[in-house]
């Protein structure tokens, strides 16, 4: 089981790969890509909220 500072940091890295994929698909004009990097942002805030979740519980 990852700790709460690992999912907030693995959040954070997420969101950034997300937003410079969706930056990209925008500039290519590929759609393809910007909805993966939509998706990747969404992964990663879901993660850093599961890591202030745990921080909260205690885990």
């Amino acid at each position: 089981m990852k700790s709460s500072n690992q999912n907030n940091v693995e959040g954070k890295i997420h969101r950034v790969k997300g937003k410079i994929k969706e930056n990209i698909g925008k500039i290519v004009n590929n759609p393809d890509l910007e909805t993966e990097g939509k998706n990747e942002n969404l992964k990663g805030k879901i993660q850093e909220k599961i890591g202030q979740v745990k921080k909260i519980i205690g885990k």
